[in-house]
């Protein structure tokens, strides 16, 4: 079952058929039009065109109002007395003021012409357009109403129009043409005594015969068949249901599986479809079942297997490997067909563009393919708002085998419970199912040392070629003498010197015939007496990671992000506070080896996502240069910063580049806005110049008032003077993401994999 999100309005009335459906068919019923960069598309409306010349509310409404009574009091003073007699005058010079047609005629005339000049003087054309979508929601109780033709309801209002005039006609005595076949059929013995039963009973009856020809006549004319098709109301027709042909091909496609059976798996259609009546298949489900008829779309051959799962496990067929079917709690707003997670509202102001303004606003695998930096001081809400919304969504996409996530904060970081995860490493508990490997995924000694020079020196002044070289030149001994990479420890005391395991190496190595690697280890004998020798930082940093407990339960299970190729569920748990050098080594660590396993994937047909609760000091140059080419790798990664403070100066504007979305919370401080104010760049907008002068014009009558205003108030009476021109100014100014972002707000731009920018908004979060 597909429970409401929290906080949720109630759910809406629906029609006695959509009372019927089951809650995933009402869920899949839901249109989910194409939307820009990071608008929620599921129920989405899109907002009509803008109005360079719109009207606020209050002053549209309010002019109409005023319109609308200025004409009743037109109409009443000519209807009630003889204060515009004179309108009639036309008829005298037609001859027509003495017949009964010709006057009543001229009154239809004249009450079409004034409410016309006043439906244009109160803007009845604007005021339709804004009320319009409401108005046919509300009758038809579909949310993409406004898409339709409007020349269809102009064609159908205008015969409506005509009905009415031919109605009036009738029904006032001037034209009795149609009581001609009445009286023709009804015996004269009906007529006396006046108004018998007999009469009234035939005459009601072709009253209404009359009516119903004259409605049916002026329908076909207005083509009103078409009107309810196009426009069914709610009590006829599910509320959600869409009305193209397109779209109910699409609606058919999800919720009756019809491209299963086109596609030869009938009877696994048919199960589904049972399931789905009985209410047994969730949303997580369905969209993991859909995943996999894709992959019988690319390979055929995999048909057979699909249907003899379906056949014998329904909506539990090719369940995750950890036999999950759902998370143990959703906190946020997901939408599996889209892929998205819901994180706000877009605030309805003249600060976000105007196809953002009231708007949902989501993430999806498009845009965190771009990478996403959220900067925000602590309790802005990066963490609960936005990272834990985007790690739970992620772990429902790799429950469904479309994506592998890997989530790095504190034990009170709250980013999900044990359950939600297939492991959970706890660096420095002895009692962890599971260690991380300290060189990741690398096998080549080159790259190993490479990748642990990031981490341990990647945060320092020092220079990583030389830390990688020095590395590199007893990793790679150790490794041609036991086949292994050495560990904390041993590193650590190779490092450090020790005679003893180096002459016990020098010996394996000779008796392993690596006599070229003898020579590494006499240059590293070498390099190590220079003052400006990288070993000893080296050691202290690998020090810190073996007092913070790094290789603790060496007889656990390792993990390396090379496992990121299985749609895997992974969260990291950082030492206590009181390792947090060792806390910073670690997030580097695993930033270094993400960016350069998921490159290296030989499959990326999952969406990879590495998220950092805290990338405090985890930015180096390499993690930079690998961020640019997660977008081509299928994977993306989420790093929440308290400030720009905690990346080298040298590196945020390479920073700021490599990822695509970006986002600012309430708090930050100047410095930190004025970043990001530089890269959203500017926009052309209209800047008005208002110049005030002393009024000095007017006779005595006007100089007098004027004298006595300045006497009472102290203030002279002024002219304004606005000059109105295009400026570029700064999208956000960096004083107002610092000083006008109220709290639990946040300003997101957002960019998809695909390349599409969105604009700054600013969100209302949760």
């Amino acid at each position: 079952m597909v429970p409401p999100p929290p906080g949720a309005p109630p759910a809406p009335r629906r029609s006695p058929e959509e009372a019927d459906l089951a809650p995933l068919q009402r869920w899949l019923r839901l249109p989910r039009p194409a939307a820009r960069p990071g608008v929620w598309r599921t129920g989405h409306v899109p907002r009509p065109p803008e109005d360079p010349d719109r009207l606020s509310d209050r002053e549209l409404h309010g002019g109409a109002l005023l319109a609308a009574l200025t004409a009743w009091l037109v109409w009443s003073l000519y209807v009630n007395t003889g204060l515009f007699s004179w309108v009639l005058a036309p008829l005298d010079w037609l001859g027509a003021r003495g017949t009964f047609l010709g006057p009543y005629l001229y009154e239809q005339l004249l009450f079409c012409g004034l409410l016309y000049a006043f439906g244009r003087l109160g803007n009845a054309p604007r005021l339709w357009r804004r009320w319009r979508p409401t108005v046919l929601r509300l009758w038809s109780g579909r949310p993409d109403i406004e898409r339709q033709d409007p020349g269809l309801t102009l064609r159908a209002v205008a015969a409506l129009a005509a009905a009415w005039v031919v109605w009036e006609l009738s029904y006032a005595g001037i034209w009795l043409f149609w009581l001609d076949p009445f009286y023709g059929m009804v015996p004269e013995s009906w007529w006396r005594p006046e108004d018998s039963t007999a009469y009234t009973v035939a005459y009601n009856v072709y009253y209404l015969l009359y009516a119903l020809l004259l409605l049916a006549l002026c329908g076909a004319l207005g083509g009103w068949r078409a009107v309810l098709r196009r426009f069914p109301p709610a009590r006829f027709t599910g509320a959600e249901v869409a009305g193209s042909e397109r779209e109910r091909a699409e609606v058919a496609r999800l919720t009756e599986f019809t491209e299963l059976r086109e596609g030869g798996a009938g009877p696994a259609a048919e199960r589904l479809l049972a399931e789905v009546a009985a209410g047994t298949m969730s949303d997580l489900d369905y969209a993991r079942i859909q995943r996999a008829w894709r992959t019988v779309v690319a390979r055929p051959t995999e048909l057979p297997a699909f249907n003899d799962a379906v056949a014998e496990s329904g909506a539990g067929a090719f369940v995750h490997p950890s036999g999950d079917r759902d998370l143990p709690v959703r906190a946020a707003r997901h939408d599996l067909l889209t892929r998205q997670v819901r994180i706000g509202t877009a605030v309805d102001e003249e600060r976000n563009a105007y196809e953002y303004r009231g708007v949902d606003v989501a993430l999806d695998p498009a845009l965190l393919g771009t990478s996403l930096l959220a900067v925000g001081p602590p309790g802005s809400g990066k963490t609960g708002r936005v990272v834990r919304p985007v790690v739970e969504s992620l772990c429902l996409q790799a429950l469904t085998g479309q994506a592998a996530v890997v989530a790095v904060g504190s034990a009170a970081s709250g980013l999900g419970p044990d359950a939600a995860f297939d492991i959970v490493v706890r660096v420095g508990d002895p009692a962890g199912t599971h260690q991380l490997a300290l060189y990741g995924a690398a096998t080549d000694t080159d790259e190993a040392a490479t990748l642990l020079a990031e981490a341990l020196l990647g945060g320092t002044p020092a220079e990583t070629r030389d830390a990688s070289a020095a590395l590199v030149q007893l990793i790679g001994p150790y490794h041609a003498a036991y086949g292994r990479l050495p560990g904390v420890p041993e590193l650590r005391a190779m490092l450090d010197g020790a005679p003893a395991l180096l002459a016990t190496l020098r010996e394996d190595l000779a008796l392993a015939g690596a006599h070229d690697q003898q020579r590494e280890l006499d240059a590293r004998e070498r390099a190590s007496t220079r003052l400006d020798d990288p070993g000893k930082p080296l050691a202290d940093r690998l020090a810190v990671l073996d007092r913070a407990g790094f290789s603790a339960g060496s007889g656990t299970r390792t993990f390396s992000m090379a496992t990121l190729t299985h749609p895997l569920r992974v969260r990291v748990d950082l030492p206590a506070t009181g390792h947090a050098e060792a806390g910073r080594i670690i997030t580097r660590l695993l930033l270094a080896q993400f960016t350069t396993a998921v490159v290296n994937r030989p499959d990326r047909s999952l969406f990879a996502t590495l998220v950092l609760d805290d990338a405090t000091a985890a930015v180096t140059a390499g993690t930079v240069r690998g961020l640019a080419q997660l977008r081509a790798a299928n994977a993306g990664a989420v790093l929440a910063l308290r400030t720009l403070d905690d990346v080298p100066s040298e590196l945020r504007a390479g920073l700021l580049g490599a990822v695509g979305c970006r986002m600012v919370f309430a708090g930050v401080t100047t410095w930190d806005a004025e970043h990001f104010a530089h890269v959203w760049g500017t926009a052309w907008t209209e800047d008005q110049d208002i110049t005030r002068t002393p009024d000095r014009t007017g006779g005595i009558v006007r100089k007098t008032v004027r004298g006595v205003r300045r006497l009472f108030t102290g203030r002279d009476t002024t002219t304004d003077s606005v000059t109105v021109r295009k400026v570029e100014r700064q999208r956000w100014s960096a004083s107002e993401l610092a000083h006008r972002v109220p709290p639990r707000h946040a300003v997101l731009s957002t960019t998809s994999a695909a390349g599409e920018p969105g604009p700054p908004v600013l969100v209302r979060l949760g």
